[in-house]
């Protein structure tokens, strides 16, 4: 029997999360009604939902010590996640309940003939806002915090949280999904960014995903690493290497001198990858001076990462795989793991999620089987 990984010194494992709750209404169906048509689910749930609080829910049960600031309404929806969150183990002391108002919640209604899933997000009120994170004991909520994670959203109250976690020196680790007003202002304090396919050139304008990368590392100096996940055909991911020189000043004989365009790079590690490995993989770059063409160029490496090949009669629910990811890269970042490791074992909790429904019913535990090939040696 294969022994149970060692669990993080408790010192390595805390996490403060800020975004939003809600509840899922989750019906699977054989295929999308059209328009005017019945039809009739083949099974349903109903589940606690919301970015920040399914990833929190991921890296509770991949071992770490995660505690949430949100609000929900006084209202059956919102003492529903409060238990749920609670249950899990997750720490809610930070979370706001609203006298009166509404918690929102989603109508997710997933398609089994095109393995995709369709949200209809009804928002809740009221929201939360600087006035209400004002009134937290942000000290207290920061203690001991290793990292500080942002869904994206609530943004103008999120940024009062990202400037009090940048004055203690506290990393940052922010989803972004898309451009929305305040945003930028919790970009710039962060030192990591998990982002959707179309963020980096939605927000760059950048002509292709590589430059848009390259593009994002030159405009916020502090961010360490990007990812962007692509979904079926897994992630890239970009690493800052800090040689304090900038790429022109190097000779092509010095470590980091060679020079190579970014687009060029990402072709050659597709040309690396093996389509018949189901399991996720990582193929690394070496470090060099990655160019895009008409931006710049910055000392870094590239990563590019397979997602695994779920067998279509395993496939349930896509929902929340993207959270699933960012809690495994949380919990990646919190053990010191090499990105090689980070990467596929994020893209194997991600997998575990999509096979069942719901955002959190398939979320692994950090002893189940199926990670332990990828918890050995996870720092070398």
């Amino acid at each position: 029997m294969a022994s149970s990984p060692p669990r993080l010194p408790e010192e390595c494992r805390t996490i403060l999360g800020f975004g939003g709750t809600c509840l899922d209404y989750l019906a699977v169906v054989p295929t999308f009604p059209k328009p005017d048509d019945k039809c009739r689910c083949s099974s349903a749930k109903m589940q606690g939902g919301g970015d920040a609080a399914n990833t929190l829910t991921c890296t509770v049960r991949l071992g770490l010590n995660p505690r949430l600031i949100s609000m929900v309404a006084e209202d059956i929806h919102g003492r529903s996640i409060l238990k749920e969150l609670e249950d899990d183990g997750v720490d809610t002391s930070f979370l706001m309940v609203a006298k009166g108002g509404m918690t929102p919640f989603s109508y997710v209604i997933v398609d089994q003939n095109t393995n995709t899933r369709t949200c209809i997000f009804t928002p809740g009120y009221p929201r939360l806002t600087p006035n209400d994170i004002s009134l937290l004991r942000l000290e207290d909520a920061m203690r001991g915090a290793n990292f500080v994670y942002f869904d994206g959203r609530l943004t103008d109250a999120a940024y009062c949280v990202a400037r009090e976690a940048a004055k203690r020196d506290i990393p940052i680790l922010l989803d972004a999904e898309k451009k929305r007003p305040g945003l930028d202002g919790i970009l710039l304090l962060s030192s990591y960014a998990v982002c959707s396919t179309k963020f980096p050139q939605a927000w760059t304008e950048a002509p292709s995903i590589g430059s848009a990368l390259v593009s994002m590392l030159l405009k916020l100096s502090k961010l360490k690493f990007v990812i962007v996940t692509l979904g079926a055909e897994g992630c890239i991911m970009l690493e800052r290497i800090d040689t304090g020189f900038h790429c022109e000043e190097l000779k092509t004989d010095q470590p980091l001198g060679d020079e190579i365009d970014v687009d060029n790079l990402l072709m050659l590690l597709e040309q690396r990858k093996d389509n018949k490995v189901i399991h996720p993989t990582c193929i690394p770059s070496e470090a060099m001076c990655l160019r895009a063409e008409g931006i710049g160029t910055v000392h870094g490496r590239l990563f590019l990462g397979t997602a695994e090949k779920i067998p279509p009669s395993e496939l349930v629910d896509t929902t929340g795989a993207g959270d699933a990811f960012i809690g495994a890269v949380l919990y990646g970042l919190c053990a010191n793991m090499l990105p090689e490791k980070m990467l596929p074992f994020a893209a194997k909790v991600a997998a575990s999620c999509c096979r069942d429904l719901g955002a959190k019913t398939g979320l692994p535990r950090i002893t189940d089987p199926c990670l332990a090939p990828f918890l050995q040696n996870p720092t070398h």
